[in-house]
């Protein structure tokens, strides 16, 4: 995205894509050394989600790549799966490659989405849609999505399942770094839904 286009968003979508695409990042795969230590430097404000946002922080600069390694795998690789199926059609259907992902698929074309060639997993995985909407906010696929057009695409595709999957993300067994994350993400999720209500008040 060129400087011209990016001085279009306004400072509040900048950053909400930020956060779509921080999660994103985190949940697509185990974070490197890199992404720890840039995690590990965030600051939050007094907010809930704030409060959140310290807490992963806190917990990042106790983390070392190869825990959280580790600890992705048994969420959400394992030997056969993961504790735990972090897809839509999963969580509303309660089967993999179900409608929501076909409904999804449609949709993303309309768009002008695209699944990069280098990713192999159905594109209604939360690490990917958190993507997806981040770069419609920022308008990394040439343009940017205005308020309405992201309310019906959270509204269809992440709205439905992803606060479900976030409290299980938090609570789950093999959770500690990735707690704080479900934390920050359940949160996040409140926020958006709240604000996307409000828009078609």
């Amino acid at each position: 995205m060129s400087a011209v286009e990016d001085l279009r968003i306004a400072e509040e979508d900048r950053l909400r894509a930020d956060l779509y695409n921080f999660l994103g990042l985190l949940l697509a795969t185990p974070p490197s050394t890199e992404t720890l230590a840039m995690t590990a430097g965030l600051s939050g404000d007094d907010t809930p989600l704030g409060t959140a946002i310290n807490a992963l922080a806190r917990i990042a600069k106790l983390s070392k790549p190869a825990g959280v390694e580790s600890e992705f795998n048994k969420l959400f690789i394992g030997l056969g799966r993961g504790e735990l199926l972090p897809y839509a059609s999963y969580y509303l259907t309660g089967f993999l490659n179900e409608k929501p992902l076909a409904r999804l698929r449609k949709d993303m074309a309309v768009r002008g989405l695209t699944r990069a060639k280098n990713i192999y997993e159905p594109e209604d995985n939360i690490a990917s849609l958190m993507e997806m909407m981040g770069a419609m906010i920022a308008g990394r696929f040439g343009r940017t999505f205005d308020i309405a057009d992201q309310k019906t695409f959270f509204s269809t595709h992440i709205g439905p399942w992803s606060g479900h999957f976030f409290t299980d993300l938090e609570a789950a067994k093999n959770s500690v770094f990735y707690a704080a994350v479900g934390q920050a993400g359940r949160l996040f999720m409140e926020i958006e839904a709240e604000a996307f209500r409000m828009s078609a008040e």
